[in-house]
Parts: structure tokens; C-alpha cells; sequence
């Protein structure tokens, strides 16, 4: 089985960040010599890697396995792709795809709680400051040297399609009940790295300059209203938004 956070992404209140009990700050962050971008998103992305991908628990690997079994191909997040794109094409959506995913319902969950308590390390729930991680990530603008041995420095997505699978197994969360009105805020910060990325193009191991602000905060207000359905119909388009 192929995962990392690529392939798990890749395998998710106000300008400033508002801690809640048991969010992290900023103070309890290691210097990294050579770091570049927000502090804060730095260590969500890298630590959203080491218990997703690098030091994944056996629970976690378990789970993995269980849904590589369920979708029939070597990457899971791959196979949830190929299927929503399938399903979701067809007549009596979202009704099959949920009926596909039902068999792994708690696998989805167990990979629900594990991503949604990530970001909450970090983030208040419906921070902007969570969508700016988003954003910076897409922007490739997290530079992070404790990735370099893997030449992954950049916390971005790669391949970019990896987006669409993220979607997928997102829907089927919540055509499930998992988490689903979680999901159904994050979708669209989802969508908008997204868009972000394929303006950028970022590299994975050299930091990308800025995109302009203007840029962003239009695909930010274009992006994070939008609906699951409207998500849906957009991320058919690959390996970009149509627009």
C-alpha cells in the first residue's frame, strides 16, 4: 500500500487564532532552523504526516489496509476517487455511493477522528487562520527542512488529483453521518487549496513565492460558500477547476 501525506490528502473566528483547551501554542513549537512560512501550519502539516503516514499506529495501518481491501487497488484514496467519479455520473447518486462506502463506515470514521483531531490541535474549529493553512499549502509557502531526507521540504500536494480522492472519501463521510457537518465546512477549504495550487504550481521541495493577495482572497470568497453538491460537480474537473 502506497501512502504518505500526498496521497492521503493524500490516504482536515476571527484573523487571529483563538485557542481553545488543548489547542497548541505557538510557544510549545521546537525552532527549526531554516523553516520558512507560518509557524503554526508548518507543524499541523507535519504532524497531520507523522500520524497519518510516518508513524502511523497500527491502528491507523489497519485501517488503511481495510479500505485498500475495499476499494480493490493498491491506494485507497485513488480507488475512493475512481468511484465517486464513476457512481457520481450515474443515475441514483448519492444513494450507490454511500451504499459503497457503508461497508467501511467505521474505518471512515476512525479516519475522520483522526484527521478532524489534527487540525484541532492546531486550529480552533472555524478559525480563519485554519483556512489560511489551507491556503498557504496550496500556495507551497511551507517550507519545513525536517522533510528534506524525503525531498517533500514543501508541505503542498503532489500529486494535485490527490484532491479529488480527498473529496471523494470526504462524501462519503457524510453521505454517512460521519462527521458530516465537520466535513461539510472543511470541503470547501478543501477545494479552495485546490484552486490556490493550480494557480501557484508548486514545487515539492523549493518554497514558491506568494501569489498576489488580491488572487487569493478571490478564490477564498469564490470557494468557501460553495455547497457538497456544487464540490461535487466541481471536482470532476481534472487535473483543474474548470474555471
Amino acid at each position: 500500500m502506497s501512502l504518505n501525506r500526498r496521497s492521503l490528502l493524500t490516504a482536515s473566528i476571527g484573523a487571529s487564532v483563538l485557542l481553545l483547551p488543548g489547542v497548541a501554542a505557538a510557544s510549545e513549537f521546537p525552532p527549526v532552523p531554516g523553516m520558512l512560512g507560518d509557524r503554526r501550519a508548518n507543524e499541523m502539516w507535519y504532524q497531520f504526516d507523522e500520524v497519518a503516514f510516518y508513524n502511523a499506529s497500527p491502528e491507523i495501518q489497519e485501517t488503511y489496509a481495510r479500505l485498500t481491501a475495499h476499494v480493490g487497488v493498491p491506494n485507497f484514496v485513488d480507488g475512493f476517487r475512481d468511484v465517486w467519479l464513476d457512481l457520481s455520473a450515474k443515475p441514483g447518486y448519492p444513494d450507490t455511493y454511500a451504499d459503497f462506502a457503508r461497508p467501511v463506515r467505521r474505518e471512515l470514521q476512525t479516519l475522520s477522528t483522526l484527521q478532524l483531531t489534527s487540525f484541532d490541535t492546531y486550529y480552533s474549529p472555524n478559525s480563519t487562520r485554519f483556512v489560511d493553512a489551507f491556503g498557504w499549502f496550496g500556495e507551497g509557502v511551507l517550507f519545513d527542512p525536517r522533510r528534506a531526507a524525503l525531498e517533500q521540504q514543501v508541505h503542498t500536494m503532489v500529486p494535485i488529483t490527490n484532491y479529488h480522492g480527498w473529496h471523494a472519501y470526504l462524501r462519503a463521510m457524510m453521505l454517512l453521518g460521519v462527521d458530516t457537518a465537520r466535513w461539510a465546512r472543511i470541503n470547501p477549504v478543501i477545494g479552495f487549496a485546490w484552486a490556490v495550487q493550480s494557480v501557484a504550481n508548486p514545487s515539492a521541495n523549493t518554497p514558491n513565492p506568494s501569489l498576489p493577495v488580491g488572487t487569493v482572497s478571490a478564490l477564498r470568497a469564490s470557494w468557501l460558500p460553495r455547497t457538497p453538491d456544487r464540490l461535487d460537480r466541481d471536482f470532476k474537473s481534472m487535473p483543474y477547476p474548470a474555471e
